[in-house]
């Protein structure tokens, strides 16, 4: 029984090295096209590869195996070995180059350029993501998370001495529901049978809310419901 278990992790460790080596030569495969990119359209590097390793599994999906779509941009295709709603590409060249293309000629994305440099990974990630390319909250972090665990900003040649703008975590505000306190104004001739029917309340909640031990009331009186 131990030898089988320690086959399966055997099997199972095998199955990782495998998959990270995958990704890997993806990388090492797109890498001098994203770069030719890069220097020609001023998007990062790090940026290009990662939303296509994200976007392609690391060129694993069937869209990217079918199609040659690392990007998952929707289309067209002419393809008879899959039914997709993605669009089809000669090779994963030309998925990139339209990658690009789409960044630099549809709005809001196109706006991106003059805000953020090739250098700038974090804000070209943040703002593709604001932009509407996905739907995901945490697509950007998760884009970004591809480019320090495979260090492709290696590949954006930056300026030595080049600091990092700093950006905010994005942080999620979770509303909580407020149970607003109102107070009625005693009158003469008031009862607090008489304010629990009129408040859709009962009259032990009003004295527990108020403090009271006694249900004689006193016109101008303060009590909250």
């Amino acid at each position: 029984m131990t030898k089988k278990i320690f086959t399966f992790c055997l099997l199972l460790i095998s199955v990782i090295i495998a998959k990270a080596q995958d990704t890997d030569d993806y990388i090492a495969e797109h890498v001098e096209y994203a770069q030719e990119l890069m220097r020609d359209h001023k998007i990062p590097a790090s940026v290009i590869l990662a939303v296509a390793i994200h976007e392609s599994g690391a060129g694993n999906s069937k869209i990217a195996q079918h199609l040659n779509n690392h990007f998952g941009v929707k289309g067209p295709n002419n393809n008879a070995d899959i039914r997709s709603s993605y669009r089809d590409y000669l090779n994963a060249d030309e998925s990139y180059s339209h990658f690009v293309e789409i960044m630099e000629t549809r709005e809001p994305f196109n706006n991106l350029f003059a805000k953020y440099d090739q250098y700038d990974y974090k804000g070209w990630t943040y703002g593709i993501r604001r932009c509407g390319y996905a739907s995901s909250r945490s697509w950007a972090s998760q884009v970004i998370g591809l480019i320090k665990k495979y260090e492709l900003y290696q590949y954006d040649e930056r300026p030595e001495g080049y600091e990092e703008p700093v950006y905010a975590t994005p942080v999620r505000h979770h509303t909580r529901s407020r149970r607003t306190t109102k107070t009625y104004t005693v009158r003469s001739g008031d009862n607090l049978g008489a304010i629990a029917k009129k408040k859709g309340t009962t009259v032990k909640a009003l004295m527990q809310k108020n403090g009271m031990k006694k249900v004689n009331l006193k016109p101008g009186q303060k009590i909250k419901f």
